[in-house]
């Protein structure tokens, strides 16, 4: 992809799907819908697939294995598409999905499946990252929100339609078919966009001129990658094999991950730092409440799973519509607002998943939590990833959309970590699981309002709009 904005005609329009950014908006939109429709497709396939292998106590490595490779896909795609645009780590990422896909479909082994889960997660990062870093790099600033919205918009369908879908192929069927089909499915968008890497091909300007980038650290990021997997697969028993792997896995995040964010990161200087720490603690809670609410509604509040299901799609469905009003309605506000106000919305869902844990209190209202928190995060996310383009020139865009992507994977493992050590506290000294739901839920309050504090450091530098 050209890295500036392209040289616009009168005919060429000003919106997304103007002559000048048709093809690669309807490219894109593709390639978000399908990583979309994949992503939430496997959810219901790989419990199955973990019973058939005989070792579904190895389900949390399988299920952890995507979120900690793709720490590394984050960062090999932000440098790539630093030196060489953002079109061919993008090609590259939907590439590696498609053999991901064969590689799990063909699993004879529950290693096997935890590897081609890994390195799907790897095309994942690299292909989250490209899309973004080409939004920033193609895509004139007034233009960039509205792109961003129609990248979250196009996974309302997939939220509708994935899960059903694999569940009922899985049944009727086989799981292995599921894998196969997505496979099948992503072979086609993954030619579309390497044939236009052939047609239109850019390289950055700092490269054009022959200038060195610095070298990404590309070893530190396969580091905390095993580090985020050792943590995963810990969370599977509590014997000593189990704390020893908690223990390491903790000790190579906390040596290596500071290496992999900006500097100041952890203090949230003003600029970068800030939004990529904003971007770790909102999606850290956003994931915490994903995972507990479901389980809370399933164990303790006896609804069905079809019922639960649809909370999801709710869910989606109010993310995009979040994400549409911040990229059309409120393109004009400055965006560290939109991310404290988001943060505030995220704030009052964890008050409800609170409240939904009181005995009395209606299902519903458990359920509710997670659609508001998906209210705020449609508003605070394209914004953040817009604040982070912002504080990032042309030719450093990349390693911005690595560090958040780095950010977004510790705070989900880290925040979900730690909820999930108070619920089994909870637990080993005798309270009842609804209490341990409840302090799970109510330490979410501490990320929220810290987000929602922190929000101003983000937008400091300029005043940035959408």
């Amino acid at each position: 992809m050209a890295e500036h904005a392209p040289v616009r005609s009168e005919a060429d329009g000003d919106g997304l799907f103007s002559r000048t950014y048709a093809a690669a908006t309807l490219s894109f939109a593709a390639v978000m819908f399908l990583t979309g429709f994949a992503a939430l497709a496997v959810v219901p396939t790989l419990p199955v697939a973990a019973r058939d292998l005989g070792a579904v106590p190895l389900f949390p490595l399988v299920a952890g294995c995507f979120v900690a490779a793709s720490l590394l896909g984050g960062v090999l795609g932000g440098d790539w598409a630093d030196r060489v645009g953002a079109r061919r780590p993008l090609a590259a990422g939907m590439v590696l999905a498609v053999i991901t896909l064969l590689v799990s479909a063909t699993s004879t082994s529950i290693w096997q499946l935890a590897a081609g889960r890994f390195l799907d997660g790897i095309s994942a990062g690299m292909v989250a990252v490209s899309i973004n870093t080409a939004i920033g790099q193609a895509y004139p600033a007034r233009l960039q929100p509205r792109a961003l919205s129609l990248m979250s918009a196009c996974w309302i369908v997939p939220s509708l339609t994935g899960p059903p879908l694999a569940g009922l192929v899985a049944d009727w069927w086989s799981w292995r078919a599921v894998f196969y089909g997505l496979a099948a499915l992503t072979l086609i968008p993954s030619l579309v966009v390497v044939a236009l890497l052939r047609e239109r091909s850019g390289t950055p300007e700092r490269a054009a001129r022959g200038e060195r980038l610095p070298r990404p650290p590309l070893l530190v990021a396969a580091a905390v990658s095993v580090g985020a997997a050792l943590a995963q697969y810990a969370v599977s028993g509590w014997d000593v094999r189990h704390l020893l792997c908690a223990a390491g896995g903790l000790a190579v995040l906390a040596v290596f991950a500071p290496r992999l964010v900006p500097t100041g990161t952890w203090h949230a200087v003003r600029g970068l730092p800030a939004t990529v720490l904003l971007r770790g603690l909102s999606s850290g809670t956003f994931f915490t409440v994903e995972a507990f609410v479901p389980l809370l509604l399933v164990t303790e509040r006896h609804v069905p799973p079809a019922m639960t299901g649809l909370v999801f799609t709710g869910a989606a469905i109010a993310w995009a519509a979040s994400s549409w009003v911040q990229g059309h309605l409120l393109a004009d506000h400055p965006r560290d607002r939109l991310v404290a106000a988001g943060a505030l919305i995220m704030a009052v869902a964890v008050a409800l998943a609170v409240v939904g844990t009181i005995p009395s209190t209606p299902s519903p209202v458990a359920a509710s939590a997670m659609i508001v928190a998906a209210v705020g995060m449609g508003l605070l996310t394209p914004s953040l990833t817009l604040l982070s383009l912002a504080h990032s020139p042309a030719d450093r865009q990349g390693y911005a959309g690595s560090a958040m992507q780095t950010s977004q994977n510790l705070g989900q493992i880290a925040i979900l970590g730690v909820a999930s050590a108070v619920f089994n506290a909870g637990l080993a000294i005798g309270s009842s699981e609804l209490a341990g739901y409840g302090a799970a839920f109510g330490l979410l309050l501490v990320p929220t309002f810290l987000a929602a504090l922190l929000a101003s450091r983000a937008g400091h530098l300029a005043n940035l709009h959408g």
